[in-house]
């Protein structure tokens, strides 16, 4: 059997904290404690809806900038119904024009082990479209990883009766978006998955080499707000073609813009299927306000909801953070 072993950086909090796959020391158990504590905290302040998630897009960033972001996604999690959490997280360390399965078996987390579902695996695999990737590939990346903790814990009440699908996804041209998405609609139909989107919005400033700004918004923060919220509307309209051509327009550095662009086509899959669904966001937040070209940061928190009349509901929540994406040389844009 396969264990990655988790390492979480939460800055400002949890220095540098690290999961050993046995906890062997009191401070392991203690860091443990307290990131468990963290998420609780989160969760007790976000708001459930009446129907569970389908789908959530929710940050990969430092606990520090993004946690209570996150929390707003997870809260919506329904831990009695799902049976199955898909994780597709963008890839920063390694160039990938495919998605990419573990090599692993196992995830352990500071809370307890996520078990990979190896069933769901191995159709994958069949299909000829994905790849391997190796341990230290595994091991480096964070879109999943930062994810992991809070699976957990959104699942603890029914630890024993779930499993994970984790898929780094790479920069995937918009027909290989298309084809993903339309192999994992039938997992998305399914009430009893979860998809769990990772993503950060834009990464603003001279170190991510974007810095876009439109003069009439006013002050930089406003027009990275702006910025967002079109993509946010774009993303609302549930068109995957929409939300590609934003980008080209406007090259926002939205580092998980290939998982959601699978997810879009996903959803797109389903509704030439009859179903009827509605998006609307709940909540947009910056991790801080930049007003000068030598501010650098990680924006755009955004929660939304999507609504599907078949009962199946999609939380989308996308954030930001103080240091965003860790490797943004490697991002390709469209």
């Amino acid at each position: 059997m396969s264990v990655v072993v988790v390492a979480l950086f939460v800055r400002g909090t949890l220095d540098h904290l690290k999961c050993f796959v046995k906890y062997s020391t009191q401070r392991d158990k203690e860091l443990g404690s307290q990131l468990n504590a963290q998420l609780e905290g989160w969760l007790s302040q976000a708001q459930s809806t009446i129907k569970p998630a389908r789908a959530i897009i929710a940050p990969h960033a430092g606990y520090t900038y993004c946690g209570a972001c996150a929390a707003h996604a997870y809260k919506q999690v329904d831990p009695s119904v799902t049976r199955r959490v898909f994780i597709l997280g963008p890839s920063h360390h390694v160039p990938l024009s495919r998605c990419a399965l573990s090599p692993a078996d196992v995830y352990r987390t500071p809370l307890y082990d996520l078990r990979i579902d190896q069933k769901v695996y191995a159709d994958l695999w069949k299909t000829g479209l994905f790849e391997r990737m190796s341990m230290q590939t595994d091991e480096d990346e964070h879109s999943i990883e930062m994810h992991l903790p809070y699976t957990a814990k959104a699942m603890e009440s029914h630890k024993d009766e779930f499993s994970i699908v984790p898929v780094l996804v790479g920069a995937l041209s918009e027909s290989k978006e298309q084809e993903y998405g339309k192999l994992l609609s039938k997992y998305l139909a399914d009430p009893s998955n979860l998809f769990i989107i990772s993503s950060d919005f834009c990464h603003w400033g001279q170190r991510f080499r974007y810095t876009y700004y439109d003069e009439a918004q006013g002050e930089i923060y406003r027009s990275i707000e702006h910025l967002d919220k079109t993509g946010m509307g774009i993303i609302e309209q549930l068109d995957p073609m929409s939300f590609t051509n934003y980008l080209k327009k406007y090259r926002n550095t939205i580092c998980g813009r290939h998982p959601i662009g699978v997810l879009l086509n996903a959803v797109a899959e389903l509704r030439k299927n009859g179903l009827d669904m509605n998006f609307t966001f709940l909540n947009y937040a910056q991790s801080s306000e930049c007003r000068n070209w030598q501010d650098s940061s990680c924006v755009g928190d955004l929660s939304p909801h999507l609504l599907v009349s078949s009962g199946a509901n999609f939380y989308l929540l996308c954030p930001a953070e103080g240091d965003g994406c860790l490797f943004p040389h490697l991002i390709s844009f469209l």
